[in-house]
């Protein structure tokens, strides 16, 4: 696993996902050589960068051509840009091009998580797996719903991730931000 600070970063452009939870999301997702990924919301890259490396071939999407020339640079960085097909716009417009997905990775859906859901799920292979991240209370409840109208097996798991740091007395403890994984399995 990457180590956060090895991220090529821009103070616009949130991320990357914090190391912890990337090892959590690639344990959840159980990808594999063969996998098919996407991932929605790709930001700084740091989830594509780790799918990229484990996985056949990765669709990194973001309408936000500034996080998908930040993520290019970081695929670059680690020789990973030919496993990476990186698309400039909306995830719903993206998915129409893709089938036969095995992991739909979803770190941010612009207000769109239903529909984004939906759809990558009629994309989605037999056995396919759907994983949502959230920093946002409201995320996780819209995507249960969601997964279960498709009848999906679902897991949630709420991560709290403390970082300590060395100081004269001892070592001080600094919560960063509470993390919700959903996933679900076709």
């Amino acid at each position: 696993m990457i180590r956060d600070n090895d991220f090529i970063r821009e103070k616009s452009i949130p991320g990357p996902t914090k190391e912890e939870i990337r090892c959590l999301v690639v344990c959840k997702s159980a990808v594999s050589k063969e996998d098919l990924v996407v991932d929605i919301g790709c930001g700084t890259g740091g989830l594509t960068v780790e799918f990229a490396k484990r996985a056949k071939i990765v669709y990194a999407i973001d309408k936000n051509i500034d996080a998908l020339r930040l993520t290019e640079k970081n695929l670059n960085k680690y020789g990973l840009s030919e496993k990476v097909n990186l698309i400039n716009k909306n995830a719903l417009k993206a998915l129409r091009e893709i089938e036969n997905i095995d992991i739909l990775m979803i770190g941010g859906s612009g207000g769109d998580l239903s529909p984004i859901i939906e759809k990558g799920y009629k994309k989605l292979k037999k056995e396919g797996r759907i994983i949502i991240t959230s920093i946002l209370l409201e995320t996780p409840s819209e995507a249960i719903r969601t997964l279960q109208k498709l009848d999906m097996t679902i897991d949630v798991a709420n991560i709290s991730i403390s970082k300590g740091k060395i100081t004269d007395r001892g070592t001080m403890m600094f919560a960063n931000n509470p993390i919700t994984i959903i996933t679900a399995k076709k």
